[in-house]
């Protein structure tokens, strides 16, 4: 037993020839203080599985009851390259260690249901990639380019053609968790997406009573792996003509009741966002290209923000699946900018249908590597980016009450100019506030008072003054996004500093104190 990895205790009992989804089997661990209770699981063939994650080193005892009755003690070894999970802490992540987890994430929805030589294919391109978290589906996908069968399914069927949930396909699980293991060795987390409506075989058509069933017996196999997080759905406002409101919240609370370990829990929205503000969601998943809001959203939900769908890096005759590399580019840098994070994907036209957002293969695009370069310089930074509070078009975001607390704060020579200018945003109809603003808005954001970073987009600056305390010294880089260079400009500069740049697109500007 180690800390942080998987432990596994397998019996062997009776075969099971009808039901065996949810049987009783359960086991306590205990060390110390700590005492956790988790669910066993039917793996065919009489194997019957205990699986546990131990976050803390030290002896535990465990006791098994139920098909299966037997106790024993593990000594656990502490951690020496494992982190533990990924937990939301504010507006940022961290493993339980401490190591702080700048995720960069890629989507791969339907990679587990691919022919063994495309997983491997995909699994490879993987390996070399810049991402460290991959959203990827439990259930097949039918769309656009997306016609293939997979080579196994989730649950046996009925007689009649049904899908029988008391009877898990046990293959389909062991081909699953070899795909999951190996995704998990290269240091990707997943981010698990459980339900989804783009479905033919009528899996987003389940009673809710077997989606519960399903439910139960992933989490008791897999939330012992320390490397997933759970995504209730892809876009579960398109999935709610077969589940309610009311049936979305009960499997919310359902997943975060029987995960004994608390994974990170999150619901992806198509148009409409699932409330990150509840309390068993951890940060929020969105799908958007609102941008300029996110410093918003971060004020609003006090977690931590992912742009989980901002189109995709492709030439499809959809308006999701055809930007630019350099515009998925300025989209990661938007987001990470503002002290939030983004996942991209790649949407590419191919004869054989191969298109790496939902199928895998190989990696096509510009933006990858760019995106490397940018994973870089945030891993470089002292601690995590919050977003910058204040200036104009924060206060215009005010209401008219909040602005009026603000006022004290402008100085004095421009409180008129302030003034007039909220009058005039608070006079907007909302919707033509918020556009107007997001093509206005400025991208900063700081770690404290030790680095500053600001992404002047498409904005083609000759100057820039910027206000940095005065007792400390910094030193400025000129960061080009898309060549992918770093160029240092200023050293030793502090309180109010004019720095020339080059008049040119697509650059940012990163200020890190040296004293």
């Amino acid at each position: 037993m180690k800390q942080y990895e998987l432990y596994e205790l397998v019996f062997h009992g009776e075969a099971l020839t009808d039901h065996w989804a949810q049987i009783d089997l359960t086991a306590e661990f205990a060390c110390g203080d700590t005492v956790k209770t988790v669910k066993g699981f039917y793996d065919g063939d009489g194997r019957y599985i205990v699986r546990f994650l131990p976050e803390i080193a030290g002896e535990w005892h465990w006791k098994v009851n139920g098909a299966v009755n037997a106790e024993g003690t593990e000594s656990c070894e502490p951690a020496k390259d494992a982190h533990g999970l990924v937990k939301a802490v504010d507006t940022h992540f961290e493993y339980e260690d401490g190591t702080l987890f700048i995720p960069f994430g890629t989507t791969v929805y339907a990679l587990a249901h691919q022919d063994d030589a495309l997983v491997e294919q995909t699994l490879e391109s993987l390996k070399a990639a810049p991402f460290n978290k991959v959203r990827m589906c439990v259930f097949p996908k039918h769309y656009d380019y997306n016609h293939n069968e997979p080579p196994c399914y989730a649950f046996e069927k009925n007689p009649d053609g049904s899908w029988d949930v008391n009877r898990p396909c046990i293959a389909f699980w062991h081909r699953f968790e070899k795909i999951l293991k190996r995704i998990a060795a290269m240091g990707i987390q997943i981010d698990l997406i459980l339900f989804h409506p783009y479905d033919r075989w009528g899996f987003s058509k389940l009673p809710q009573q077997d989606n519960l069933m399903y439910l139960d017996y992933l989490l008791r196999r897999l939330s012992a792996f320390p490397n997933i997080w759970w995504s209730l759905a892809n876009e579960y406002d398109l999935n709610m003509a077969d589940k309610s409101l009311a049936d979305w919240e009960e499997i919310e609370e359902f997943v975060a009741a029987n995960d004994p370990f608390h994974h990170l829990l999150s619901n992806h929205n198509c148009m409409c966002f699932w409330d990150a503000t509840r309390k068993n969601v951890t940060h929020a998943s969105l799908q958007t290209k609102g941008l300029s809001e996110i410093p918003r959203w971060i004020k609003t939900y006090q977690k931590p923000v992912i742009i989980d769908e901002c189109c995709y890096e492709g030439n499809l005759p959809h308006f999701w699946g055809s930007i630019s590399g350099q515009e998925m580019v300025r989209r990661f840098w938007r987001c990470y900018a503002s002290g939030a994070y983004c996942t991209h994907g790649e949407t590419f036209l191919s004869d054989d249908e191969i298109l790496w957002w939902a199928r895998g293969g190989v990696l096509k695009g510009e933006s990858s590597k760019r995106i490397a370069f940018l994973r870089q310089i945030m891993k470089s930074l002292p601690g995590p980016l919050t977003p910058k509070a204040g200036g104009i078009w924060s206060i215009a975001r005010l209401d008219k009450e909040e602005f009026e607390a603000a006022l004290p704060s402008v100085p004095e020579e421009m409180r008129e100019f302030f003034t007039l200018f909220a009058r005039s945003i608070h006079r907007m109809p909302e919707q033509d506030r918020t556009a107007h603003l997001g093509g206005e808005h400025a991208w900063e954001s700081h770690c404290g008072e030790e680095a500053y970073l600001t992404y002047f987009d498409l904005q083609c600056y000759g100057e820039q003054t910027v206000k940095l305390p005065k007792d400390k010294a910094y030193k400025a880089e000129l960061i080009d996004v898309w060549n992918m260079t770093r160029e240092v400009i200023a050293e030793h500069i502090s309180g109010e500093t004019r720095l020339i740049l080059p008049g040119r697109d697509n650059l940012a500007l990163l200020i890190t104190r040296i004293q």
